[in-house]
């Protein structure tokens, strides 16, 4: 039934007053808000061309409806999953968002990103924030060993899964790397092709990965009767300019290593720009072999013998994704909480 019309002329609607409302569709389709709801809700009792009216109303306003609104009002969840992640500039985290968006996208969810810089209280807050926000799960690479913002998370009934990390504390579904067998791999081919100072690149130490390659470069020195020499270790790089300096201090030792092992692509791209920078590897220097953690787009490229650790780290999306989805779906799934270790393999550029 058309809106009552009081015979005064309506203002047009104001463009930069922000997104469409229903009313707006309302009006410009001739019927009241509740016509437009139920048009827009599919429901069937109303006629065809008062439906054509209120759809084409809606097309030319641009209207979306609040689908968060709707989820709630109908007691459903929000339709959103919050995936936390410690640097974007990192292209591993690229891949493994689009890994998790192509499951959850399978169930009809979106996914929402949030960046923490590798801090642990902007960490908090963007949990915090999320759990406030009604979504239906996360997926986080935490910052470090502190997780009980993410065991309160999971107090409050938000399925929380662990990507990259293992759960600290509380009980969570995890995907994790292979990073110790990955990294003694790695150390033990430089080993092999005669090296017996290796120098070390890695994360900051709380972070888990950057613990577990320590640990797997220092096994396979072991294997070889070598122990960890510390002036060859520099931790805590989290950008490639930082690996640049630290790979640089170790080439100007008056003992440098023969080879470097990084436990990234970050270190990885900073110590081939300090290799280069010093000449070596170009035929007019010392020589140094280069291993890393992490292959990445153009390894092939840099015009260096390279040893890189290789994983899918869209599977490791994946399997996230589909951790949460069970939790979210399936009656069925295990009540015990899952680990997921995605295999490493070794490639090799420039050889």
């Amino acid at each position: 039934m058309p809106a009552p019309h009081d015979g005064r002329a309506r203002a047009p609607r104001d463009a930069h007053r922000g997104q469409p409302t229903l009313r707006d569709v309302a009006e410009r389709a001739g019927v009241s808000a509740m016509t437009a709801s139920r048009v827009l809700r599919d429901d069937p009792r109303v006629l065809p061309t008062t439906r054509a009216r209120v759809r084409a109303a809606a097309d030319a306003l641009g209207y979306r409806p609040n689908e968060v609104a709707r989820s709630l009002r109908l007691g459903r969840g929000t339709g959103l999953v919050g995936l936390v992640v410690t640097n974007l500039a990192n292209p591993f985290y690229s891949r493994l968002a689009l890994g998790v968006d192509s499951v959850v996208g399978e169930h009809r969810l979106k996914t929402v990103i949030g960046n923490t810089g590798q801090d642990l209280d902007a960490e908090r807050e963007l949990v915090a924030d999320l759990v406030a926000r009604r979504v239906d799960g996360i997926i986080a690479v935490p910052a470090g060993a502190d997780q009980r913002h993410l065991a309160t998370a999971v107090a409050d009934g938000v399925p929380v899964v662990l990507a990259s990390r293992p759960p600290e504390g509380f009980a969570a579904d995890c995907v994790l790397v292979d990073d110790f067998g990955g990294a003694r791999a790695a150390t033990a081919r430089l080993l092999e092709r005669g090296h017996r100072r290796i120098g070390f690149l890695g994360s900051p130490p709380a972070v888990h990965t950057g613990t577990e390659r320590l640990r797997g470069y220092a096994a396979a020195l072991a294997e070889a009767g070598l122990a960890v020499d510390a002036r060859l270790v520099r931790q805590g790089q989290t950008e490639p300019r930082q690996a640049t300096r630290a790979a640089a201090e170790l080439l100007a030792l008056p003992e440098p290593p023969t080879a470097l092992f990084c436990s990234n692509n970050r270190n990885t791209i900073g110590a081939f720009r300090a290799i280069r920078d010093a000449g070596a590897g170009s035929g007019g220097g010392a020589g140094v072999a280069l291993a890393g953690f992490d292959d990445f787009e153009l390894a092939d490229a840099l015009g260096l013998p390279l040893t890189l650790v290789a994983y899918d780290s869209d599977e490791l999306g994946r399997a996230a994704g589909r951790l949460l989805a069970d939790r979210l779906h399936d009656p069925a799934a295990p009540t015990e909480p899952r680990q997921i270790v995605v295999p490493t393999s070794l490639v090799e550029y420039g050889r």
